[in-house]
């Protein structure tokens, strides 16, 4: 078993164990692009009690080790880069489309009594834009970048991917904090109790849609990322 502690960085126990995101995403505890602190830490800034959050991990990793299940942390670079692929961009893909006629609609309908569902949809739009060139860019430039680099890494290959994973990571922070944004004002994602199925439906895709950013990002900055500066 990983001896996680206190003093372990939140985006490492992420890295090791991918299932704590959940705990950490339902205790709010941004395990992503402000991961790079001390379980304690994060634990601190929302008043939490780390050796609770600790013992809570430990039952998670137990779970996990008797079902010995594969992680996408322990992936190859290219069978990575495919899962991320498979998995995130292709979901973006097809959910972002799906899901905008929905908010437009609970804006127009419900935007006038409940004001906040307003800035929903411009936030979603704002996402919807950039998460799409976001992953168009990184399948169509970086990724094979990266995959060039890490199969035979040379300084100078690094030194021109160095921009492009700045670029990547500030987009990812900018994606982040929209997303932050969307919860505060929905309160959790919390639908007022008179809600209909329309305001529930978007309510609990805008969660999902921000459960799996979070993954994604992990993915990109704590694990693939990490290995274009670990090497050479």
């Amino acid at each position: 078993m990983t001896q996680f502690t206190v003093n372990t960085q939140v985006s490492d126990i992420v890295t090791a164990l991918p299932q704590s995101a959940d705990l950490f995403r339902n205790l709010r505890i941004d395990y992503c692009c402000g991961g790079k602190i001390s379980l304690e830490e994060a634990a601190g800034q929302r008043n939490l009690d780390a050796f609770e959050v600790l013992k809570d991990l430990h039952s998670i990793e137990e779970k996990q080790e008797a079902r010995g299940s594969l992680e996408p942390s322990k992936f190859g670079e290219k069978t990575l880069i495919a899962y991320i692929q498979e998995k995130y961009h292709a979901g973006l893909r097809e959910e972002l489309p799906l899901l905008a006629p929905y908010i437009t609609k609970l804006a127009r309908v419900h935007g006038e009594n409940h004001s906040h569902l307003l800035r929903v949809q411009e936030i979603f739009k704002l996402l919807r834009a950039e998460l799409l060139d976001h992953t168009d860019d990184e399948d169509l430039n970086v990724f094979p970048l990266i995959i060039d680099f890490l199969a035979n890494p040379t300084p100078e290959m690094k030194e021109k991917l160095r921009p492009h994973v700045v670029e990547l990571e500030a987009e990812h922070d900018n994606a982040g904090q929209l997303l932050h944004e969307l919860r505060e004002i929905t309160d959790n994602f919390t639908p007022p109790e008179e809600a209909c199925g329309t305001y529930r439906l978007v309510y609990a895709r805008l969660e999902q849609l921000e459960k799996e950013t979070f993954e994604h990002v992990h993915l990109e900055n704590n694990i693939l990322f990490d290995r274009i500066r670990q090497a050479v």
